[in-house]
């Protein structure tokens, strides 16, 4: 009798890596990005101050962010992904916690400067940092997983914040959501994080170790030497692109949930804002898995845009007084939201060199950081000229982020 053979192979440890990811995007994004609104509102009612002045906190949490990214590829090489996304989560709660018990202005500031610096070690690029050496074929699927974690943590913590607020006050909200935010993340950065696929002696996209794991398409990335890459149309193309259709995005975000209230009320509002988040999941996932391994993606990420340009016309048309129209364009607007944050990562690796790729997604996530944290305040003074002015603001931003891309493609 004949037995099977067996194989003592562990099981690809590079999915276990996109669950953790996930989980840190939910906390990073929960509490370091969805957070800061509803800190603006506590803080104000607490304390009585004007809302110019909280907000110039808000703005100063994004922009210190900006700054640490930049300089997140050699925050790394120093500290490794542990024990820095371990500070970061640190460092959040205790910007947060600052946030919540601030009674002059400059400890206001000094409470952004920490949540700020704390949270992009759970952002966009620490996302991408953290999947890259584990994928390269099924880096987008594995990327639109972990990514998915920032909408559900908008989802999650949003009305999480208001409920301990209401329930506990401020402060006590804030040491609850710390505390768990760092024990989490601490056990991830030991389970998952400290793991690397050299160390587990596993090859990317789990292939044998006598595989070849070919890129996703065929390459001519040559290495871009120091200060050139700010003289590479390749990376200013994208840069712009991304901080561009953020910018778009964000300032509509700002805004969209105050215009609709007046049609649908607070209840049935936040109801739509929670399926836009959805829709996002949904656009995101459904790129993730069926983009082709060589598809143009810059052309994707306009189509993407193209998709939330339709969506904002739909908005601009109905003139607030449409219902069924603004849902649908709510929706498709939705539609594009995650691929903001997921599609560049996507296209740098595939038009950079790997060395460089590491360069470039921490520099284009901090120069639309540092883009997008002016865009509620641009969007706001378009509001004072009317509603409408709003979505056309966007869509102008947005055709200005799809023209980008596309000058940016191979010729």
């Amino acid at each position: 009798m004949t037995s099977l053979p067996t194989s003592n192979t562990a099981p690809f440890f590079g999915w276990y890596v996109v669950a953790a990811t996930f989980v840190l995007a939910i906390f990073g994004w929960g509490v370091g990005f969805y957070g800061p609104p509803i800190y603006l509102q506590m803080v104000v009612q607490r304390t009585g101050w004007s809302v110019a002045l909280v907000s110039t906190a808000v703005t100063l949490h994004f922009l210190v962010g900006a700054a640490v990214v930049a300089n997140l590829p050699r925050l790394y090489r120093f500290t490794g992904v542990p024990v820095l996304t371990v500070t970061g989560a640190v460092l959040l709660a205790l910007g947060v916690v600052g946030w919540s018990v601030a009674d002059q202005p400059w400890h206001l500031f000094a409470a952004a400067l920490l949540s700020g610096t704390g949270w992009v070690a759970m952002g966009a690029a620490a996302v991408n940092a953290i999947i890259a050496p584990w994928f390269i074929r099924s880096r987008p699927a594995a990327l639109s997983m972990a990514y998915n974690g920032a909408s559900v943590g908008g989802i999650i913590f949003s009305p999480l914040w208001v409920m301990l607020i209401a329930s506990s006050g401020f402060a006590q909200a804030a040491i609850i959501v710390g505390i768990s935010m760092v024990t989490v993340v601490a056990a991830l950065s030991i389970l998952a994080f400290s793991k690397s696929p050299d160390v587990l002696g596993q090859s990317p996209d789990g292939a044998q170790s006598d595989q070849v794991v070919p890129r996703t398409a065929p390459s001519l990335a040559t290495p871009v030497p120091g200060g050139s890459l700010w003289r590479d149309r390749r990376f200013i193309t994208l840069a712009a692109g991304m901080a561009a259709g953020l910018f778009a995005q964000i300032g509509l975000l700002a805004h969209l949930f105050s215009i609709m209230v007046p049609v649908f009320g607070s209840q049935a509002a936040g109801l739509l804002m929670g399926g836009a988040t959805v829709s996002a999941i949904v656009g995101r996932t459904g790129i993730g898995w069926l983009m082709p391994p060589s598809a143009d993606r810059r052309l994707i990420a306009s189509a993407s845009y193209g998709v939330q340009i339709i969506g904002s016309l739909m908005l601009l048309a109905t003139d607030a007084e449409n219902a069924a129209t603004m849902v649908v364009g709510v929706l498709l607007f939705g539609l594009g939201i995650g691929n903001a944050t997921s599609l560049p990562p996507l296209i740098a690796q595939m038009e950079f060199d790997k060395a460089d790729v590491f360069r470039v997604v921490p520099l284009i996530v901090a120069l639309s950081q540092a883009t997008y944290a002016l865009a509620p305040a641009l969007f706001g003074i378009a509001r004072t000229v009317s509603d409408p002015a709003v979505f056309i603001l966007a869509v102008a931003i947005q055709f200005l982020a799809v023209i980008a891309f596309l000058c940016g493609r191979h010729k």
